[in-house]
């Protein structure tokens, strides 16, 4: 099987309007009568609920750095049925792991030449005219290997400004593909991780729909699709994905406003692997079914919602009763609320679970952001067989205790020890890492 034609669409940096445009785009070309797959380049766990609101296609993460490159066209394989493929990039095009001999794993760029797509790059001409065009030639001859194959221009302030850029982009030789006005109300909201999660955003269609119409104004899609090319063939085996085994064959899931970062190709491939998933929300004091082998508390914001949570008695009681005899894990957010106690910003403790003896503050902020590679260092029934594990961490929470046994080993990707080792006690864990796929 063939993929169809693909873009990735990435920019010079974070913060150049990068997700908004993907949004546009997926509806406008959505409206035009076109399936369109979208995939997010990197760890990023907020942007692919967007990416299914304005496309109505599940979005996956593509990982170079944590994921086999079998796992990775097996993802890309799912796309099969639709018409293109976009990819959003993180942060920066080559923006990745640094380490000794290598610089730019994990980066966007990587993902682009692995599928053979080409780059769009997003400009953010605001401040600058012709001298935006030098930056994206820089770009283009960085990685020759990397083909920018257009550009479009964001945050332009009027016709002369959009005049004076397009002439430093045609000296350059690049294809400018849209331009888009200056526009203050076209932002999504934001908070200390960067989006509000999708389930937050008081009017999500009505805003995509906008950033559809608005697009389709401004960008030449027609082009944009023409200069879409196919990539590398998918894989068809379903050998050695490297992705952890279900942790159990029924599968309680917390999900709701405080719990929902869950890697959906997780998901996707423990209903594959005939796991049952189940779904209960904490924050409406909700009960996880009775019948559930594993309990599994995702990350989110359980920090915003620490008053309601604590007030949750039904919901944590159940969770300890399921404790005594079966697995619960947490990630990150869950594994806070598996903790005993959390402070939130305003330094109120609030008591929460109480099966790991962790203690946690956000009013104590320390900026936690990185791949991790996690060794196990207790043997615990739902990593029996996934004893390495690759994922990602992102927090602003501090540990003020944790006076449990270390769960695991774990390391950052230029080989540290990292001191979020997770903990364990009894059949309950947790970690402040999301797990994306098993090492090799």
């Amino acid at each position: 099987m063939r993929q169809p034609p693909g873009l990735l669409i990435s920019a010079p940096s974070s913060g150049t309007g990068k997700t908004t445009v993907m949004l546009g785009l997926l509806r406008a070309l959505r409206d035009k009568g076109l399936e369109v797959q979208p995939f997010k380049s990197g760890p990023d766990y907020i942007d692919p609920a967007f990416h299914l609101a304005a496309a109505g296609r599940n979005s996956y993460n593509l990982d170079s750095w944590a994921m086999s490159d079998a796992l990775m066209e097996n993802l890309v394989a799912l796309s099969d049925g639709s018409d293109l493929i976009l990819t959003e990039g993180s942060m920066g095009l080559y923006d990745g792991v640094a380490k000794r001999g290598q610089f730019g794993h994990g980066s966007s760029a990587e993902t682009a030449l692995a599928f053979g797509w080409p780059v769009i790059l997003i400009v953010d001409v605001s401040g600058q005219a012709q001298s935006s065009a030098a930056t994206a030639l820089g770009f283009s001859y960085y990685n020759k290997k990397i083909n920018i194959a257009g550009v479009i221009l964001n945050r332009v302030a009027s016709p002369r400004h959009e005049r004076l850029a397009r002439l430093g982009f045609e000296k350059a030789g690049l294809k400018v593909l849209g331009s888009l006005p200056r526009r203050g109300d076209l932002v999504l909201p934001e908070r200390h991780l960067g989006l509000i999660q999708a389930v937050e955003h008081p009017n999500l269609e009505q805003a995509i729909a906008d950033y559809g119409n608005f697009l389709a104004s401004n960008v030449d899609l027609d082009l944009m699709h023409e200069l879409a090319q196919n990539g590398v063939k998918s894989a068809e085996s379903k050998s050695q994905l490297n992705l952890p085994n279900p942790p159990g064959q029924r599968i309680a899931l917390a999900r709701d406003e405080a719990f929902s970062f869950t890697y959906p190709h997780i998901l996707q491939h423990w209903h594959a692997s005939g796991a049952e998933l189940s779904f209960f929300s904490p924050l409406l004091d909700e009960k996880p079914d009775k019948s559930a082998d594993v309990i599994w508390m995702p990350g989110g914001y359980p920090e915003l919602h620490a008053g309601k949570l604590a007030a949750a008695e039904n919901c944590f009681s159940a969770i300890r009763d399921h404790a005594q005899t079966r697995p619960v894990h947490g990630e990150c957010g869950g594994y806070m609320v598996l903790g005993s106690q959390l402070i939130d910003k305003e330094g109120t403790l609030h008591k929460m679970v109480g099966l790991l003896g962790l203690v946690t503050s956000y009013a104590k902020r320390k900026f936690n952001l990185g791949y991790r590679l996690a060794e196990t260092n207790s043997p615990v029934e739902i990593f029996s067989s996934n004893k390495k594990l690759r994922g990602h961490e992102f927090h602003y929470s501090s540990i003020i205790e944790q006076p449990d046994e270390p769960l695991f080993f774990v390391k950052d990707a230029e080989g540290n020890g990292v001191s979020e080792t997770g903990s364990v006690r009894g059949k309950v864990s947790g970690t402040f890492f999301h797990m994306i796929a098993e090492a090799n």
